[in-house]
């Protein structure tokens, strides 16, 4: 596949997130599915975790959550805008590039596949973060799931790190 890039006009999605295997993948994916000269378009897609629900019982009480979720919702946005600024030192080198940037909130598997759904990209292309066989076992694998689950084809790009 090294070497191959994708006609113009073509969409690619690609997952990022905090990671650094996320940023590998969206390197990966600029330098073996994107050729300079393309006019393809890059959606970066981030997903938040779901806000938590806190019932209130009092009025303190009540104080006291509106200000943890008014901070938990600008630590999520301060992490969105870290992400993207991350990402965007990945690609600003390539020039034809046309970027969106999407963000979702939710299990992230299920977003990424909601998304892809919606989307109808030619590519998917995810990160792995490289998890061991148990751990994978009890958490799952969002990239595996998204492979079984979307109808466009997925590139799960391994660190270099990994073995």
């Amino acid at each position: 596949m090294e070497g191959m890039s994708v006609e113009n006009k073509h969409k690619i999605v690609v997952a990022v997130d905090e990671s650094e295997e996320s940023m590998h993948a969206l390197s990966w994916c600029l330098s073996n599915l994107i050729s300079h000269n393309s006019t393809a378009t890059l959606v970066l897609l981030y997903v938040k975790p779901p806000p938590a629900m806190y019932p209130s019982f009092d009025v303190a009480v009540h104080m006291f959550s509106t200000d943890v979720i008014t901070a938990v919702e600008k630590y999520g946005t301060d992490l969105v805008n870290s992400v993207m600024q991350r990402a965007e030192a990945v690609y600003r080198n390539f020039n034809k590039v046309n970027v969106e940037r999407v963000i979702g909130s939710g299990e992230a598997k299920d977003v990424i596949c909601n998304t892809v759904e919606k989307l109808k990209p030619d590519t998917l292309v995810m990160g792995s973060h490289g998890y061991g066989f148990l751990r994978k076992a009890l958490l799952g694998s969002v990239s595996e799931h998204c492979a079984k689950r979307v109808k466009c084809p997925v590139v799960i790009v391994k660190h270099p790190h990994d073995k």
